[in-house]
């Protein structure tokens, strides 16, 4: 009886030593003024002191199809590499003018192939452009957290499984700006936070 006893207590203390630590998430809506839709808005909760995070080993990925970057924005983790795909019939080129991505120019390659480049510094906002099409426009934008989201066009946005806590919460926009928010995220459930971003 005893041998039975010890051996549920060790199975216990197991099973609580692997249980995943209590996490909630971030929900709300961006109300962008002056502009045609409340999306592509990036919300993100700021660095964490005394905590870093590895980059990803899977890279992301934009694609250049119809002429246009897929998808428009994309928030990365520092140190995340990501690749460009041609998916149109037309040579394409990304480059970026920006200085915190080196002013990278990958050159022009037909479809069906990509080229890559890693995103190192936290809070670059790089803008990406394409030599053969000028109307083309997208951006990266680097951030030093896992825990972010994009806006939908109704300005929805969801970030999910962020440890219990108190952090800061930023947005950012291509062409408008809003005010950071402290943020207490529950054990169980969602902190709502609504932004209002303009001009």
């Amino acid at each position: 009886m005893k041998r039975i006893c010890v051996t549920l207590i060790t199975v216990v203390v197991s099973l609580a030593s692997i249980q995943p630590a209590l996490a909630g998430g971030v929900t709300g809506k961006v109300k962008a003024k002056g502009v045609k839709n409340s999306g592509d808005a990036i919300i993100y909760i700021d660095k964490i002191a005394g905590k870093t995070f590895s980059a990803p080993k899977e890279h992301s990925r934009i694609d250049q199809k119809n002429l246009m970057f897929v998808p428009h924005v994309l928030p990365v983790l520092s140190g995340t590499t990501v690749d460009f795909m041609n998916s149109d019939d037309v040579l394409h080129n990304v480059f970026s003018p920006d200085k915190c991505c080196d002013k990278f120019n990958l050159g022009s390659w037909p479809k069906g192939q990509s080229k890559s480049f890693t995103f190192k510094e936290p809070g670059c906002a790089a803008t990406l452009l394409c030599n053969v099409h000028p109307e083309m426009e997208g951006y990266v934008y680097v951030v030093e957290t896992p825990y972010y989201a994009v806006s939908a066009k109704d300005g929805s946005y969801e970030i999910k499984d962020v440890p219990a806590g108190k952090y800061t919460l930023k947005i950012w926009h291509e062409k408008l700006k809003g005010q950071e928010v402290a943020v207490e995220v529950p054990e169980r459930g969602n902190a709502t936070v609504d932004f209002e971003i303009h001009k």
